[in-house]
């Protein structure tokens, strides 16, 4: 299949990877580690065009594909089993009107890259909490990072976007421009075309204060650090990583593997009012680490090794507080299995997110306030069936009221766990709109929303 799909794949301005090829095995390794899938090619195209052709191919010759923009997905759709990956990494245009605050950026920048460049301007967009992402994926998923309760979604400030469709058409989608899409790829996810260019809002974020802070993970602290982040200015977000300690040059030897809030923290306004802020949660106990300081906002996204896979299963949901007996749960479930490395990640929501109305976006989750996720990583693939039981049974004693999950989290779980990413009126809308865009579900291998 792999000689036969090389060979008649379209001509494109940009490259075609295939397995003879030196660069095959980096150009088709994903982030996350265990997947070891052999694409017949993998085509980094370099424009619009090249990517309604791929579109075009995949459609007529009924050939397998997918769309990967930064390779983070971890539910390891990022590259298919034979096919063609249709790559967007060398689409990375990035055109800033500083007066404006708005940019128009390709989606193969990673959002460090895109950060990078608008800090040269004193201005910034959120995405979430890792620079090499690429922007493509975790724009179209909604976007929660360390901005989020000061700016919202990274989807909360997209003004338009160039698609190219399942027929292979590029369109101009915005608030006016085909309403409908502009409302679905907000949220919707990978499933209704290939967003190729954005147009972001920026607002200005000049010095914050932020950075890593660890501390000890007693449940007495943990429900205080929830509490502080609740009550906390909307200036401030924060990431709670409840994990052991790793054995980091900057960690004192004696935390090594105990456990600890990995804590990331982001005030984005004066510095003064970020010291005040940021004073109660110093007071929680003697931090272990404190690298919390005035610095420039991509300063929040620090040096990753382009080595590091880890392989890891992991579930994501939403809860509606954090106390005293369900910071016990967590405790309990992170010392309760011998996982090389196990995480509870705790983001406290609300701010101008829960401001936008529910139904604004294909991201339906404005009234939720704490995003959580699990995970257990692990050396070898086959260790799955020994991590997964406990990763699912923590979701489980975790679980309260609110039953949603975020799409860019979700690993391969089936379809109602789709559904959970878009509950209420949001499923049955994003299927009638894929109905439109993508009647014979061309745009399947993702977390799909099959056509009505």
């Amino acid at each position: 299949m792999s000689t036969k799909t090389t060979a008649s794949l379209p001509n494109v301005a940009g490259r075609v990877v295939g397995p003879d090829d030196a660069e095959y095995d980096t150009a088709r390794a994903s982030f996350y580690g265990g997947f070891d899938p052999r694409p017949a090619a993998i085509v980094r195209v370099a424009n619009a065009e090249d990517v309604s052709r791929v579109i075009s191919f995949a459609r007529d010759s009924g050939t397998e594909f997918v769309v990967r923009s930064g390779g983070h997905g971890v539910a390891g759709y990022a590259v298919p089993e034979g096919g063609v990956v249709l790559d967007l990494a060398d689409m990375r245009a990035l055109a800033i009107d500083a007066e404006r605050r708005t940019a128009w950026a390709e989606s193969g920048l990673t959002a460090g890259e895109y950060t990078t460049a608008a800090d040269a301007h004193g201005l910034a967009t959120g995405f979430g909490d890792t620079g090499s992402v690429g922007i493509g994926g975790i724009t179209l998923g909604g976007g929660v990072g360390y901005l989020v309760r000061k700016y919202g979604l990274t989807i909360d400030d997209l003004l338009a976007a160039d698609v190219v469709t399942a027929d292979g058409k590029l369109l101009r989608v915005d608030a006016e421009n085909h309403p409908d899409l502009f409302w679905a790829i907000r949220g919707g996810g990978g499933n209704f075309g290939v967003a190729t260019r954005f147009q972001f809002r920026l607002h200005p974020v000049d010095t914050i204060v932020g950075g890593m802070m660890m501390l000890p993970a007693t449940p007495e602290v943990i429900e205080s650090f929830i509490a502080l982040s609740e009550a906390a200015p909307e200036e401030l977000s924060t990431i709670a990583n409840i994990m052991p300690a790793p054995p980091m040059p900057f960690v004192p030897a004696e935390h090594h593997g105990k456990l600890v809030i990995f804590a990331m923290l982001c005030y984005a306004g004066a510095v003064e009012a970020g010291e005040g802020a940021l004073a109660p949660f110093r007071a929680l106990a003697t931090p272990i680490v404190d690298m919390v300081k005035p610095g420039r906002y991509p300063e929040m996204y620090p040096p990753e090794d382009p080595n590091y896979h880890p392989i890891a299963t992991g579930r994501t949901m939403f809860i509606d507080s954090v106390d005293r007996g369900v910071a016990e749960t967590i405790v309990e479930h992170l010392n309760g299995t011998d996982a090389m490395m196990r995480v509870a990640q705790l983001r406290v929501l609300g701010g101008a997110m829960a401001r936008v109305p529910v139904d604004a976006t294909a991201f339906a989750h404005r009234r939720s306030k704490i995003m959580v996720n699990c995970a257990a990583l692990y050396e070898r693939p086959d260790q799955a069936a020994v991590y997964e039981p406990w990763v699912t049974g923590f979701a489980a004693a975790l679980k309260q009221s609110d039953s949603g999950a975020y799409v860019n989290f979700l690993v391969d779980e089936g379809e109602a766990r789709v559904r959970a990413a878009y509950p209420g009126k949001t499923w049955d809308r994003l299927r009638s709109i894929k109905t439109r865009y993508d009647p014979s579900n061309l745009f399947r291998i993702n977390q799909n929303i099959p056509p009505a």
